[in-house]
């Protein structure tokens, strides 16, 4: 009996910082780590405007925020070109992906890359000659090697859904 209790408190005490974790993540100026957080504010704003994110290759991760709804997260990105294209590995698990589901109803976001904020939009790209240069690239730059198989086949599976952040319309 006093195990039971013992892990009924163990229980509790996690839900509740888990709760608490989520909830200041969704208060803050952008994500905690790999949480959700809130919508984006701190850093100058560059509207919308042609980009080359050349600068960016070297950046692991970089904060996206959904203008609706107004949630952030941190996300791996690859630049091929001069311009930039944002992952989404196993997109169809909504319990922890739901991003990819809410850009199809609005793809406007702002992208936070070293402290400035970029007016943007996120496009689908299913097919096409950017889709092996890019996972390519991911794949180098964050040591997947072999575990992405034929990046096309990837892709047209729905196994990796990416987007090329452009200007917004």
């Amino acid at each position: 009996m006093r195990r039971l209790r013992w892990l009924g408190n163990v229980l509790l005490v996690a839900l509740v910082l888990a709760v608490g974790i989520g909830l200041a993540a969704r208060l803050s100026d952008g994500p905690i780590g790999p949480i959700a957080g809130g919508a984006l504010h701190a850093g100058p704003l560059v509207p919308n405007s042609n980009i080359d994110w050349s600068f960016a290759h070297d950046i692991d991760t970089v904060e996206l925020q959904l203008l609706e709804p107004p949630r952030s997260r941190t996300v791996w990105i690859a630049v091929v070109n001069g311009e930039l294209y944002v992952p989404c590995g196993l997109p169809e698990f909504r319990l922890w992906k739901q991003w990819p589901h809410e850009v199809a109803k609005d793809d406007r976001i702002l992208l936070r890359v070293d402290d400035v904020i970029y007016e943007r939009r996120l496009v689908r790209i299913m097919e096409g000659p950017m889709i092996d240069p890019v996972l390519r690239q991911l794949a180098e730059k964050y040591g997947l090697g072999s575990t992405l198989g034929d990046p096309n086949e990837a892709v047209q599976n729905g196994d990796v859904w990416f987007y090329e952040v452009a200007p917004r319309s």
